[in-house]
């Protein structure tokens, strides 16, 4: 390999790696949700939407980068790479500290599930905000920005209905409605 070709392969080995944890998830939420299968919360479009936006992100940008030439710029791929380091420290954070809760699908938790600890503390959907974040920022780390931009405004779309699903069934749960009243979704003091 040419040191010419080093980034593609990092930039390829980074969405092959995203498509794998999100294959992984899948196969952990299935498991979790046939354990308790009467707390799934129906989304018939929705869910579609959002697995089809997560199979864009994997291959949309791809596509860009070679049909399109999209050059790499290190400095842009320095400012995606940090956004991206940012994203799975918050990944990491909100997964540990939601544990067995978490899932892909929106499932309500038993009402002792609640989960108000750790980034929750600050805002309702902190792993939203981690799929947010990887989405402006992974096509960008090769210059994908025709991508980024597309995946951002449809996630924006889908993330708009699947949060006002989610919330819907969360505020069944007197301790949810209690623990977030007033957090704000995304980002704190700002929305």
């Amino acid at each position: 390999m040419s040191g010419g070709n080093a980034p593609f392969v990092v930039f390829v080995a980074l969405l092959l790696a995203t498509a794998l944890m999100r294959l992984g998830e899948v196969v952990v939420s299935v498991r979790r949700i046939r354990r308790r299968p009467g707390a799934l919360v129906a989304e018939p479009w929705l869910f579609p939407a959002m697995a089809t936006l997560h199979t864009l992100l994997v291959a949309l940008p791809l596509v860009e980068v070679v049909a399109l030439g999209r050059v790499f710029t290190p400095w842009l791929a320095g400012v995606a790479g940090l956004v991206l380091t940012a994203a799975t420290a918050l990944r990491v954070w909100t997964l540990r500290t939601i544990g067995r809760s978490w899932n892909v699908r929106v499932v309500v938790p038993e009402a002792d599930g609640v989960v108000s600890s750790g980034p929750y503390r600050y805002i309702r959907h902190p792993n939203y905000l981690v799929v947010c974040l990887e989405i402006a920022a992974l096509p960008l780390v090769h210059g994908a920005w025709a991508s980024a931009l597309a995946l951002t405004i449809f996630n924006a779309v889908v993330l708009q209905h699947r949060i006002r699903t989610e919330e819907r069934s969360l505020a069944t749960l007197p301790a949810w409605r209690a623990a977030f009243e007033g957090k704000a979704r995304l980002i704190p003091g700002v929305f």
